[in-house]
């Protein structure tokens, strides 16, 4: 019989797209599940109450209730480390361990695995976000060496409206940043409906799509010992060692 995993996945509380999609990769492996919890997450913004929300003792205090399920790994399906910097994750997924005794990662921490294993040196980048929070991002990744060829950015602030960004839309930013011949095309934010859009768009252009919520299923299969490939039809990077 396959290994049962159980992903126990922190998600940001106005968030309704990230739980089908993780649901639905999940359901490409034989005998995994998605397990959730939140906590309070409404305005992504550089202001202080925004940036309070990512205190660690309400993530940690989710990351307890998903260890009552005794999930096999925990993984923060949000992407603030690129703005808060990408050493809050290392910290919060040390903290995670030693709080419930589970495996952790990230969507940024392993994007960023994803990154370096395949030499990613010019990205493109696609979000929902405000133009200081991206200028933020793009900063955090030219100092690990990273080059953000081309972004576009729909300048919302409002969490739960990063979900009301049509895929068309999606598509459209996708082929705009295309221009510039990136290695990949990041959609970073676990709120876009895009992950399902990979195949299509891969296709069209030629290049990978690297989604914030694919990448936090990759990277927890990969902390649990499981093979990523199994996942079909979302794209290259489940089958990136």
């Amino acid at each position: 019989m396959p290994q049962r995993i159980r992903l126990g996945v922190l998600t940001p509380s106005s968030n309704t797209a990230l739980e089908p999609l993780t649901s639905a990769l999940a359901s490409a492996l034989p005998n995994c599940s998605a397990h959730f919890s939140r906590f309070t997450v409404t305005e992504i913004a550089l202001t202080d109450s925004a940036l309070g929300q990512f205190d660690d003792s309400k993530i940690l205090a989710a990351a307890e209730l998903l260890a009552d399920a005794k999930v096999d790994v925990i993984g923060w399906s949000g992407t603030a480390a690129g703005w808060l910097g990408f050493d809050s994750d290392v910290r919060l997924t040390e903290r995670i361990r030693e709080r419930t005794g589970i495996v952790a990662t990230t969507a940024i921490l392993a994007l960023n695995e994803l990154i370096a294993l395949n030499n990613i040196k010019r990205l493109a980048l696609v979000t929902p976000y405000t133009e200081d929070v991206q200028q933020r991002i793009i900063a955090n990744y030219r100092a690990i060496g990273v080059e953000i060829v081309a972004e576009r950015h729909c300048g919302i602030r409002v969490n739960h409206d990063f979900a009301l960004v049509e895929p068309s839309r999606l598509k459209d930013m996708m082929r705009e940043v295309a221009g510039e011949k990136p290695q990949a095309i990041v959609t970073y934010c676990t709120n876009l409906r895009a992950a399902q859009l990979a195949e299509e768009i891969e296709s069209e252009l030629g290049i990978p799509l690297l989604d914030t919520v694919s990448t936090t299923v990759w990277g927890q299969l990969r902390a649990v010992g499981a093979d990523p490939s199994q996942i079909k039809g979302w794209g290259q990077i489940f089958g990136w060692k």
